[in-house]
């Protein structure tokens, strides 16, 4: 196989697409192995001592999410998720609501996700995707609220449930949870689903319940992989309406403030 990667990707475990070539992906899974023969080793610690395995991609995300959630503090309203897939990205905006607004119940976190992979392609979405990429594994929906259970209890407030999941295509989901939910403004919200349809269906039910301030993220935007990200904002908003932002260690992922 030749190290040196597609522009747009090839397809590894669970339909996920990566543009690692293989120098990086053998580091990693060597990153793993070794990783998975320490931590019964780490002891109560663990949570830290596992950090000698994280790469620099995965600290690339963290950071990235450290800077987007200080940019909402003082903007009222839920975090939307759409795409949730394994729940790194819930449990981290959880930690970092703990850290930084310890005592805002309001600050609810809603993810949403088939926890199935894509339920439909279309041919907006060009050629590489497919129907069930990204998926996480049965029942994944109920490991994943055990482990946001946990991540509630390790934070002030734990008794006022703060979190939750919404399992279904984000096509019918997202309107029926807003619609049940009339008093939520939105914060933030976030569409890292990669594909068409179920973007353009969300961020066109969100728009309502933004406020001047709000963020809008987009994890795939100008990405040649998956092209729907962008021809939903571009057919919803515009990209040219809004003024799109980038975090230098995130390829393409982008964000705007609603109103700026």
């Amino acid at each position: 196989m030749s190290d040196t990667p597609s522009p747009i990707g090839q397809r590894v475990n669970n339909g996920e697409i990566t543009i690692r070539a293989e120098q990086e992906r053998a580091a990693l899974r060597a990153l793993y192995d070794i990783s998975s023969d320490l931590m019964p080793r780490f002891g109560a610690n663990w949570g830290v001592h596992s950090l000698v395995a994280m790469n620099r991609m995965a600290l690339s995300r963290v950071i990235y999410y450290q800077t987007l959630y200080q940019k909402i503090i003082d903007v009222p309203g839920v975090i939307c998720e759409f795409g949730v897939q394994w729940g790194a990205s819930m449990a981290l905006l959880m930690n970092l609501r703990g850290m930084y607004e310890p005592f805002n119940v309001s600050r609810r976190i809603i993810g949403f996700d088939t926890f199935e992979g894509f339920p439909s392609v279309d041919a907006k979405d060009g050629a590489i995707v497919q129907v069930g990429d990204y998926r996480s594994m049965p029942s994944y929906e109920t490991v994943l609220e055990e482990i946001l259970a946990l991540h509630e209890i390790l934070s002030p407030v734990p008794h006022v449930k703060k979190h939750e999941l919404v399992k279904g295509d984000v096509s019918v989901t997202a309107g029926a949870w807003l619609e049940q939910n009339p008093h939520a403004l939105i914060a933030m919200a976030i569409f890292d689903m990669d594909i068409y349809q179920p973007t353009r269906d969300a961020l066109e039910k969100v728009l309502p319940r933004l406020t001047k301030g709000s963020l809008l993220v987009f994890d795939e935007l100008s990405c040649p992989a998956f092209p729907g990200e962008t021809t939903a904002l571009q057919e919803v908003i515009g990209a040219n309406k809004l003024k799109l932002h980038r975090f230098p260690h995130q390829s393409y992922a982008s964000w705007a403030v609603w109103g700026e």
